[in-house]
């Protein structure tokens, strides 16, 4: 089933002699459940994809479909509740509200929609991600990669329709790293949880399931283990 469709997307900075086209007429689409990892270096065009996809960002033109609702045909307020509500975002700084404990973080998402937290299930996640004793931990009190677990959590405890990782790992030494891509690859087959990850490192791609790589804002597909 295909949840995400980009169509010929681009993106321009500028105007004139200063004009950056950062994504040009890019096009793809990804399937329910798929692990998807972007490539790139720095200044290629991924993150800008990313945040267009995200609603975070307005393409100059062209489309993008989540789970057949067109993005930039909605009005911004109906475009910023879809995002909250089918979106979720795993940043490279984590983003954690320093003044609440794990637990709370994890359950925040769901109480800006006024959700009541099923505890069975905030149980289960906190199991996942390995922090049911850190639970009443604050951010502050936590290593850099359970920062960056309770961050996960947070984004799949509403169930997103995608998820979207920005270097999930770029603040994380080598062992936290493997952890969170172990985490996030466990989160993509328990729940079949469709996971777009943007990341300059091509060594923490080996175990998704599909690879897409941007260079100069030109996107290319490499494949990968699942199609």
């Amino acid at each position: 089933m295909e949840i995400l469709k980009v169509q010929n997307l681009c993106k321009t900075y500028g105007k004139g002699d200063n004009q950056v086209q950062a994504l040009k007429d890019v096009s793809f689409t990804i399937e329910k459940g798929t692990f998807c990892a972007i490539v790139g270096e720095s200044g290629s065009g991924k993150s800008t994809l990313l945040n267009c996809i995200g609603a975070l960002d307005t393409p100059t033109s062209g489309a993008i479909y989540l789970d057949g609702q067109d993005l930039f045909s909605m009005k911004e307020q109906k475009r910023t509740v879809f995002r909250r509500q089918n979106i979720g975002f795993v940043f490279q700084s984590f983003q954690l509200i320093t003044e609440l404990t794990v637990e709370q973080n994890l359950i925040f998402p769901l109480l800006l929609d006024y959700q009541k937290p099923d505890p069975h299930k905030v149980d289960e996640i906190l199991e996942v991600l390995g922090l049911t004793e850190r639970r009443r931990h604050l951010p502050g009190q936590l290593s850099g990669g359970q920062q960056q677990r309770a961050a996960i959590g947070r984004a799949l405890i509403t169930r997103p329709t995608l998820i979207l990782a920005d270097e999930p790992t770029g603040n994380l030494d080598s062992k936290s790293s493997q952890d969170v891509m172990d985490l996030l690859l466990k989160a993509s087959r328990l729940y079949q949880q469709t996971i777009l990850m943007i990341t300059h490192n091509i060594n923490l791609t080996a175990s998704v399931d599909r690879v897409l790589s941007v260079t100069d804002g030109i996107l290319s597909d490499l494949g990968g283990v699942r199609q």
